[in-house]
């Protein structure tokens, strides 16, 4: 896959994806490179959360994802807390639901998937209007789990 960035003017970039498609990237105008990547991060996860039911016959609907992100204080001020929050909707159980959100975290959502041992990454769920997660952690790369994963929480293989 190869994407491309050209100079425009000062910071301000075209962008094209690996499909031809371009849009303009300008810090100026209040969006930086790391709320793309931020809205990127999300928008991967997200697209897991409504296909990975879908591929089991169930539906998704108000799909909310936002996501809260710390970064150090000092150069290169990397992502070191990642907090993902989901409320979404559906003909699924509590149970399918948390399963679909830790498969998108922990295998297949390539963008998170690209922090992960980097940053800590946390999510929440609501779904049909219930808390069922609050800031529960994935193994994040570290020497051991700082939380709920979808082996400790034995749903094994995503198939409902």
């Amino acid at each position: 896959m190869r994407v491309k960035v050209a100079q425009i003017e000062g910071i301000k970039f075209e962008a094209t994806t690996h499909n031809k498609q371009a849009f303009v990237i300008d810090p100026k105008n209040k969006i930086s490179a790391q709320d793309y990547f931020a809205i990127g991060l999300i928008t991967c996860s997200a697209s897991d959360i409504v296909l990975l039911p879908e591929n089991q016959g169930k539906t998704v609907s108000n799909l909310i994802v936002e996501c809260d992100l710390e970064r150090t204080e000092n150069p290169p001020y990397r992502f070191v807390s990642i907090h993902i929050i989901y409320s979404f909707d559906s003909d699924g159980s509590d149970q399918q639901a948390i399963r679909w959100v830790l498969s998108s975290l922990e295998s297949y959502c390539t963008t998170v998937n690209t922090v992960r041992g980097i940053a800590k990454i946390y999510y929440s769920v609501t779904h049909n209007g219930a808390l069922i997660s609050d800031h529960d952690s994935i193994y994040s790369g570290e020497a051991n789990a700082l939380g709920k994963t979808a082996e400790n929480l034995n749903l094994g293989a995503c198939t409902n």
